[in-house]
C-alpha cells in the first residue's frame, strides 16, 4: 500500500463539475493499494500519515501531526501509484490490487480514519479516479516498511 501525501491548505474532489470530497487544512492522500495488501499494511500505512510530523509548531518547526493540529484527511485513490515503472516506457499495472480488492482496502483505511479523524472527505472510488484540486503546501510519498 502506496501513499503519497501532501499539506493543503484546502483541497476537493469534483466529479463531473459536483464537489464530492473536500477538506480545509490538513493532508490529501493518494492511496495506491497493491496486490496481497490488506488490514496490517492499511492500518500500518493510516498510524504514519496521521501521526507524521508535517505540520509546523509555535517554533516554525515541522514538529506537529495531522492529529496534533486537528487537521483534516482527504483519500483519493489512485492506482497508478502501484505501477511497475522499472522497464519501457508503458507501465504495467501487474503489481496493483483488482478493483474489487481496491475498494475493499481503501474503504476500511477510510473507515478507521474516520475513527481517529475529525474530518475525512473521500473522492469517488474507481479505475479512473477524476483529478483533484488542492492548494499545496509541501508532499511526500510513504511506503512504509513492513513491521517485524
Amino acid at each position: 500500500m502506496i501513499g503519497l501525501i501532501q499539506r493543503v491548505s484546502n483541497a476537493k474532489v469534483e466529479v463531473e463539475g459536483e464537489v464530492i470530497g473536500q477538506i480545509d487544512h490538513g493532508l490529501l492522500m493518494l492511496l495506491g493499494i497493491e496486490r496481497g495488501d490488506g488490514a496490517r499494511e492499511a492500518d500500518r500505512l493510516l498510524e504514519r500519515v496521521l501521526t507524521y510530523r508535517v505540520f509546523d509548531d509555535a517554533e516554525g518547526k515541522m514538529n506537529r501531526s495531522l492529529i496534533d493540529t486537528n487537521g483534516s484527511l482527504l483519500v483519493v485513490s489512485q492506482f497508478t501509484l502501484a505501477a511497475d515503472t522499472h522497464k519501457g516506457t508503458r507501465p504495467g499495472f501487474s503489481t496493483a490490487a483488482s478493483p474489487q480488492d481496491g475498494a475493499h482496502w481503501y474503504h476500511h483505511l477510510v473507515e478507521e480514519a474516520r475513527r481517529k479523524v475529525g474530518t475525512v472527505a473521500t473522492g469517488q472510488f474507481a479505475p479512473s479516479e477524476p483529478a483533484s484540486s488542492a492548494s499545496r503546501r509541501n508532499s511526500a510519498s510513504h511506503r512504509p516498511s513492513p513491521q517485524r
